[in-house]
């Protein structure tokens, strides 16, 4: 036995030996796609246990066995396997980069390369920087035909997004908005100007813009204006990583309303006003508009956390924003959550994506009116004096003895922002649970359940003093509001992928159920006077209103691949929604597309300049019932006020008129072609896409005159319309030099749309003239663009003024009258351009974004309404102040049809310019640091001589100006 034992010691020492040499030492450096070292990767031996970390230097060090696989991970890039060599030099993709490789399409996703669709998507590293307070901010100036407009420079304040124009009159015109697989309702939320300003866009990682009807028609009905997919953050696998942004901003006005100084106005009246009236003026020389703004402001915090094992992924994510608006008194303040599991269960066959968002908005809402009375007051007037008005100088007349304020005049500018407290508290929640199953017996087919709710709560009061002259007759207020909304999403869906490599084919088919149900609750109020009185007649009849609608849709999808080069796609939904009677209520979307890979044929696959290119060509049919009344197929009562009440019996009861109805209304339906073609070259350091595109939208709903006694009004919404829209997109993007120290990038795109209506009545009517609005200076007609201006031709002396009252008398009869009207160009702009550039030298960032629209004309009616001598001078007992056109035109009287007053309003913006520095590890190597300072709304080049040449609808009617905004910001990571 003691002889065995030097065998069995040698045969153990020969084991391990063995084992080590079965085990070997690899050393790597690990790099982004920039060349940039990339510290903290994870280094793991795939099923195994252990592994490293790489360092500042992205060098890494570890023994593993033979033929093992690497499993790398790192917060922001892509997850990779690889097999292990003595000496390995790895790039590490970005997160950014790889979600452009896979695109998100709607009920799945799709290889970039093998799209059907006219599909673009923009990642976190390519979003707008600086004061961004909503999400659609992010992508301005960054999708071929898609045009981003603010209301205005308020904090959170309503926007207009169009994708490839307009598809209604009546209806919306807004896109369907995907957050998460979860489909927003445009439902408004009372107290915030902005649903989407309950969204933190720290919480986003790309958008996905879906414009043509091969790509939308899955969405069915609410797809004709175009869908928005937008993916935020999620969790990954490792240990915990912290991600901290701060930032500090300075916003300030950067034009002013031209009007007469003090001392100008002075001169002016002295010049033409009667002696009572230069009695009225004032000592003081006061810049009203220098009184009511203000530097605003503001900071945004956010922080997050991402991390967990291997099944349950985790990103947690808290925001805080508390931004000013310039002017005076406008506040918005924010706090947001967020919490994303993504658990694998069951071997990976169960997938779980959990999201949840939550926000929490207070806001001070100035007064805007203060706006315009900031353009009209009279410069001489001090700001303050003693009196019954809270001390603030207002207009008062005096008459037999007895002096009262004055009813007709403009108010105190700065009395209307401190007197009025407009504030509300709001509250949201949406989130969706994803179940994915892959069954056990057949991998290929997945079970898909999305389950999703948004709710919120908006409410407020409005409180002016009883002293204060904005309400002095009814002695103040103290109103209240109050809504609430509760919408629910279900959607089951199965989706089925097979590669059959016995004949090179591969089938993707989805079939799927959805339910999409959607309740508001309308709080009536009475208004109430600043003591607590109701107003009487005011009391409502009922304490709220519930609207609620519900649609059910079925819906299929089938994308065929030949050879990896010939794609065939097709899709059907049907629709049924409860705004239609039964006999309309559905409706039927189908779209079919093909994709032709051209660089994978064999003419061309060896080419060593192009380096890709696909042929796509679509058609599909999407609908449109957004923004219009639920029931508008019902007849539909409205109750008198109580001033109409009628007496029955010794009792007053209110009466009850039903409106116009048509039982037959329908859908909007918008067919769309579309060609487009994607290109790369050099190894695709220059890749774009060209895309032409032809939209025709049928059963348009229209507002339109019946005869008297045909129905319960003189008007009827009904479906007799038809809009087209024809364009071209053109998408450049290049990397003109790219070093180990320094790159450049550039992205330029270009949309040219022309829409035009081609018809508006339910049968010729040559006296029809078309749908006036925009105080009777835009007409939607028949052969022109919706909301072309409807104006006289006006006349101009020798010297070039315009003649007061002097137009073109088109039918020579001496009288200028409603036919010499004629329709003038379009407040929609033909061209729409994007341009952004990166320049990257070490650890420093340049980057800018410019925009431009082209074609698009603006009705100035803060000219045409102030611009006038009667506005300076008039018999009211009051002065106002008015634009320095006045001193150009002369005009006595209003021209408010005189084209003079339609003016280009193309432009060239440069959003944001921003530098960033990436510092490195700093705090004994704990945490990664980058600073960035920016610049939003740099310049403006324009011909328009109003405020501001970017305003929706082509009507300037005192804009909100928009800031020019500085901002110092940093981030860590650790």
């Amino acid at each position: 036995m003691h002889s065995l034992k030097p065998v069995i010691l040698a045969v153990i020492i020969c084991c391990v030996q063995i084992v080590a040499l079965a085990q070997t030492t690899v050393k790597g450096t690990i790099k982004n796609e920039k060349g940039e070292p990339v510290p903290s990767v994870s280094v793991k031996v795939k099923n195994a246990q252990g592994g490293t970390q790489t360092d500042m230097n992205g060098s890494f060090s570890l023994t593993v066995p033979d033929n093992a696989t690497l499993v790398l991970s790192s917060i922001g890039y892509e997850n990779q396997e690889i097999k292990a060599g003595s000496a390995m030099n790895i790039t590490m993709k970005s997160l950014g980069t790889a979600l452009t490789d896979v695109v998100v399409i709607g009920y799945g996703t799709q290889k970039k390369k093998e799209l059907t669709g006219a599909i673009s998507t923009v990642t976190s590293k390519d979003f707008q920087t600086g004061v961004i307070v909503t999400p659609e901010q992010l992508i301005a100036g960054k999708v071929a035909g898609v045009s981003i407009t603010t209301a205005g420079g308020a904090p959170g304040s309503a926007v207009q997004i169009r994708i490839r124009g307009g598809a209604s009159l009546n209806a919306s015109n807004d896109p369907l908005l995907v957050i998460d697989g979860l489909p927003l309702s445009n439902t408004n939320i009372y107290g915030t100007s902005n649903p989407l300003s309950l969204v933190n866009p720290n919480d986003i990682e790309s958008f996905t813009v879906l414009k043509d009807a091969a790509s939308t028609a899955i969405y069915g009905s609410r797809a004709s204006n175009g869908v928005i997919i937008v993916t935020t953050k999620k969790g990954r696998a490792g240990k915990p990583t912290y991600n901290f942004t701060s930032q500090v901003s300075a916003g300030t006005i950067s034009k002013y309303v031209d009007v007469l100084s003090a001392a100008q106005f002075r001169g002016y009246v002295d010049s033409l006003g009667t002696a009572p009236q230069k009695a009225l003026m004032g000592k003081a020389n006061t810049n009203w508009q220098k009184e009511i703004y203000q530097t605003a402001i503001g900071t945004d915090n956010n922080i997050s956390v991402v991390g967990g094992s291997k099944a349950l992924p985790v990103r947690v994510s808290a925001g805080y924003l508390n931004q000013q608006g310039i002017l005076k008194t406008d506040k918005l303040e924010r706090g947001t959550a967020a919490i994303s599991l993504s658990p694998r269960l069951f071997d990976n066959h169960l997938k779980i994506d959990l999201n949840l968002k939550g926000a929490v908005s207070k806001t001070r809402f100035a007064n805007n009116a203060a706006i315009a009375s900031a353009v009209q007051f009279d410069p001489t007037q001090a700001v303050n004096t003693n009196n019954k008005y809270g001390n603030y100088w207002e207009w008062e007349t005096t008459d037999q003895g007895v002096t009262s304020l004055n009813k007709l005049a403009t108010r105190n500018p700065v009395s209307l922002l401190e007197l009025y407290n407009n504030n509300s508290n709001v509250q949201r929640s949406f989130g969706n649970a994803q179940f994915d199953y892959s069954f056990h017996f057949l991998p290929e087919l997945h079970a898909n359940l999305n389950l999703g709710y948004d709710v919120g709560e908006g409410k407020g009061t409005v409180k002016v003093p009883a002293y204060a002259a904005q309400n002095y007759l009814d002695s103040g207020q103290n109103n209240q509001y109050k809504n609430k909304i509760s919408n629910k999403v279900l959607e089951f869906y199965f989706n089925y992928t097979k590669d059959l490599a016995s004949i090179k084919s591969t089938i993707n088919a989805t079939a799927g159920y959805g339910y999409y149900n959607n309740i508001s609750t309308n709080y009536n109020y009475p208004s109430v006077r600043a003591n607590g009185n109701i107003i009487p007649g005011t009391q409502p009849q009922y304490p709220f209103a519930k609207p609620e609608n519900t649609i059910l849709s079925y819906y299929g999808r089938l994308i065929y691949t030949y050879n990896t080069k010939y794609i065939l796609a097709a899709s059907l939904r049907t629709d049924g929604s409860s705004k239609f009677a039964k006999a309309n209520r559905w409706g039927i979307f189908p779209s079919a597309a093909f994709t032709w890979r051209m660089a994978q044929e064999d003419f061309l696959k060896d080419s060593k300049t192009l380096s890709d290119l696909n042929l796509r060509l679509s058609y599909g049919i999407t609908g449109n019932q957004d923004g219009i009344n639920n029931y508008p197929y019902q007849l539909v009562f409205g109750s008198s006020d109580n001033n109409s009440m009628v007496k029955l019996d010794g009792t007053y009861i209110n009466m009850a008129t039903p409106t116009a109805v048509d039982p037959n209304i329908r859908w909007e339906q918008t067919a769309s072609y579309d060609a487009g073609l994607d290109y790369g070259f050099l190894n695709n350091r220059i890749t774009g896409s060209l895309d032409f595109y032809f939209k025709k939208t049928k059963d348009l709903l229209n507002t339109i005159p019946v005869p008297a006694g045909s129905n319960f009004g003189s008007e009827l919404l009904t479906n007799v319309g038809n809009v087209e829209n024809k364009g071209v997109e053109l998408t450049i993007g290049a990397t003109p030099v790219k070093t180990k120290d320094f790159s450049w990038d550039v992205n330029f795109n270009v949309a040219y749309n022309d829409i035009k209506i081609t018809n508006l009545t339910a049968s010729a009517d040559s006296s029809f003239a078309g749908n006036l609005y925009g105080n009777g200076v835009q007409i939607n007609s028949v052969g022109y663009s919706p909301g072309a201006f409807y104006v006289w031709r006006q006349l101009y002396s020798k010297s070039g003024k315009p003649v007061e009252g002097v137009y073109e008398d088109k039918n020579g009869d001496n009288v200028i009258n409603q036919s010499d009207y004629y329709r003038y160009k379009t407040p929609f702009p033909k061209w729409i351009m994007g341009f952004t550039t990166n320049f990257n030298y070490h650890k420093w960032t340049l980057s800018t974004t410019l925009r431009a629209n082209i074609g698009n004309y603006m009705y100035n009616n803060v000219a045409a309404g102030l611009g006038l001598e009667k506005n300076i001078i008039n018999p009211l007992g009051y002065l106002g102040n008015s634009t320095t056109d006045v001193l150009y035109t002369g005009f006595v009287d209003g021209q408010t049809h005189s084209d003079y007053y339609v003016q280009n309003a193309s432009f060239l913006k440069m959003d944001n310019l921003g530098v960033s520095y990436k510092i490195g590890r700093v705090f004994n190597n704990r945490m990664n640091m980058t600073v960035r300072a920016n610049c939003q709304n740099v310049f403006t080049v324009t011909k328009y001589t109003g405020l501001d040449p970017e305003i929706s609808g082509g009507y300037d009617n005192n804009l909100y100006p928009r800031p020019r905004t500085y901002i110092l910001g940093i981030n860590l990571q650790f």
